[in-house]
């Protein structure tokens, strides 16, 4: 049986590296793309993004450079606003969509403040302060400290450049709330249970409004479960990908 591409988008403030214990799991038997968002991590020294949309045009550029007809695409937080991107843009190549711990709602008006605040904030004093505050939900304060520690080094390692654009693209982008109702493809939505960025009441909302869907919700997890508790979001995955690959 023919195992089908996976992609793996990052969310925001990381870089490819979030998606490790995934890589090291499914590399094996199937393609698995990791990139690094333009402004992240060892993408090339390109303009920053401006407009949300973006960040998938990038990702269909990288799919046509790998010869990559279709695949499923997954992404965390920011990674899976881009994935939903993705889909409405380009939906012919997507097989299925792993949506983990996100949301499809537009910026609110009081969000866009943060976000333009938060940019602005980046730019003038760097991403350590921002990191050491937030650490601890991003990933929940009784995870493994290996953990911590990569998530802490992935957002330091940031570019504040990179950052402060995709939080102002961010604060623009489309609602997919309707684009949900009428996807095609399986999908598989996993949250954390002690998410408080993304809870668990908005990948409720996600599964119902999906025409074919599961939800998972991992216990022991905040915002990244796919690092805090790998083995339960890679069972998740591998079932996933087991059913979309059954159905080439």
């Amino acid at each position: 049986m023919a195992t089908v591409p996976l992609v793996l988008v990052h969310g925001h403030p990381f870089d490819h590296t979030m998606w490790n214990p995934q890589r090291a799991a499914f590399s094996a038997d199937r393609q698995v793309i990791t990139p690094d968002l333009r402004g992240y991590g060892t993408s090339p020294r390109v303009p920053e993004v401006t407009r949300f949309e973006q960040f998938a045009q990038d990702i269909r550029e990288l799919l046509d450079e790998l010869d990559v007809r279709e695949c499923v695409l997954a992404g965390l937080s920011m990674g899976g606003q881009i994935v939903m991107d993705c889909y409405r843009q380009f939906p012919e190549r997507v097989r299925g969509l792993v949506l983990a711990d996100t949301f499809p709602a537009p910026e609110t008006p009081e969000g866009v403040e943060v976000r333009h605040a938060m940019a602005d904030r980046l730019l003038r004093e760097g991403m350590r302060g921002y990191a050491d505050e937030v650490l601890e939900k991003m990933v929940a304060p009784y995870a493994d400290a290996g953990v911590k520690a990569h998530v802490h080094r992935m957002m330091t390692a940031t570019s504040p450049q990179g950052a402060a654009a995709a939080l102002r693209a961010r604060a623009a982008r489309p609602d997919y709330r309707d684009l949900l109702t009428r996807v095609t493809v399986p999908a598989l939505v996993v949250v954390g249970t002690d998410d408080a960025y993304t809870p668990v009441a908005d990948a409720e909302a996600m599964h119902a409004a999906l025409p074919s869907s599961q939800l998972v919700v991992i216990e022991g997890a905040a915002h990244m479960p796919n690092l805090e508790r790998p083995t339960e979001f890679n069972e998740a995955l591998g079932e996933f990908l087991t059913k979309v690959d059954a159905s080439s």
